[in-house]
């Protein structure tokens, strides 16, 4: 006799039990441990100061609050800042791009050691820059140009700190940029300033509003670079970091912590608006090709 094949016995009912979610290496996924642990250290780091120093600027009560940004020194403070951030912001505009442009399209002597000195500025301590701006513009200037205490001077040592924000964020974009349609416009008559306009400048938008967003946060709240070329003279070259000194050397720090919440907004809102503005930007750019 055979022996009876037995059939494969299967419950009827069986489900499957779903296995893990696994990452790229088939390891399980550790996404919310990621995030968490991301959340944290933002909390620390940025949450939790922001949060104190908004509790000290109202520790005082709105009253005092609304006081201490209306003060006339406040006022001349937050005026000096603005114009002078809005000034150099413009600057770092225009020769941000061009000096963007430069290292990516140019080829000349010296090319690696400029891309290199663009980024001294990001690894220069912020007093350092206001005693070089003080030793080539100030007194006793070798190149005869006396900007101590002017906002012209205020300007340079701004200038010279917030440059690279822009010229880092225009450079790879700008390398990206695919140089067939540049010819295909020049081929079409398009000349030089057209193609740039038309072409180029489109592409580059969203990238220089990124670079001048950064530039002019960094202006609104730029303490080491200013602090001996300005000579804070009020109403002229005192910045809003600079009144904000003055108060905590006069132990008013509810105040200073009453200038500080403007400035942040004032960052915060020109910052977020250019980002919005560049993001619709290039999603444009992207439906449109």
């Amino acid at each position: 006799m055979t022996a009876a094949i037995q059939p494969e016995l299967v419950p009827p009912d069986h489900e499957t039990t779903p296995a893990p979610a696994t990452g790229a290496a088939g390891e399980p996924s550790s996404t919310p441990l990621r995030v968490g642990v991301v959340t944290l250290w933002l909390s620390v780091i940025v949450l939790l100061p922001l949060a104190a120093i908004a509790w000290q600027a109202i520790g005082g009560g709105w009253q005092h609050f609304w006081l201490a940004v209306t003060s006339h020194a406040a006022l001349e403070s937050f005026k000096v800042t603005l114009i002078v951030s809005v000034v150099v912001t413009l600057l770092d505009v225009l020769f941000g791009v061009l000096v963007a442009w430069m290292l990516v399209r140019d080829e000349f002597v010296g090319k690696g050691l400029l891309d290199a000195v663009i980024d001294l500025p990001f690894a220069l301590p912020t007093i350092v820059t206001s005693l070089v701006m003080l030793a080539l513009y100030g007194a006793n200037s070798p190149v005869h140009l006396h900007l101590q205490h002017t906002p012209p001077g205020v300007a340079m040592a701004l200038a010279f700190v917030t440059l690279p924000f822009v010229v880092r964020a225009v450079q790879p974009v700008l390398r990206e940029i695919d140089r067939e349609v540049e010819e295909a416009a020049a081929s079409l008559g398009a000349n030089g300033r057209k193609v740039f306009s038309s072409v180029v400048l489109p592409s580059l938008l969203p990238a220089v509003l990124s670079g001048a967003g950064l530039a002019f946060a960094r202006c609104i709240g730029e303490f080491g670079s200013v602090v001996t070329i300005g000579g804070a003279v009020p109403g002229k070259t005192e910045v809003s970091s600079q009144w904000i000194r003055a108060l905590i050397e006069n132990d008013d720090r509810t105040a200073a912590a009453a200038i500080s919440i403007v400035l942040l907004t004032m960052s915060f809102t020109v910052l977020f608006g250019l980002r919005m503005v560049g993001g619709r930007r290039a999603k444009r750019e992207e439906k449109s090709s």
